[in-house]
């Protein structure tokens, strides 16, 4: 029986990993060694990177309805109280896009949570 190698495996896998590091600056694209650490470490940055996007997004939503809570007289610790007490469940993103496109709409949320209060 013939002896297997390794040969089509090992180069599809080195293929793969070149193919992943393709457009990095010098040796990282072209030797396997470097590309392999540098796939691996952009991995890395990729995987941390979908994990704080969700936090930035959420600090903005909180930003801007901040920012419109304060042009309508309350502050947003008591906004959100007030939706809450008023069973106004609608969540940081959606009130973000009212609070930007849709000012009147945004001003009866903000007295529907002040009358909750």
């Amino acid at each position: 029986m013939a002896r297997v190698k390794g040969a089509l495996a090992t180069r599809k896998r080195r293929n793969k990993v070149l193919k992943l590091a393709k457009g990095y600056w010098g040796a990282k694209s072209k030797h396997f060694k470097m590309a392999k650490e540098a796939v691996m470490k952009s991995g890395q940055y990729a995987y941390i990177g979908r994990r704080l996007k969700k936090r930035d997004f959420r600090r903005l939503w909180i930003t801007r309805i901040s920012a419109a809570c304060q042009a309508n007289g309350i502050n947003y610790s008591r906004f959100i109280n007030g939706l809450k007490k008023a069973e106004i469940s609608l969540n940081r993103k959606i009130l973000s896009e009212i609070a930007i496109a849709d000012a009147d709409a945004f001003a009866s949320l903000v007295e529907k949570a002040k009358a909750a209060l």
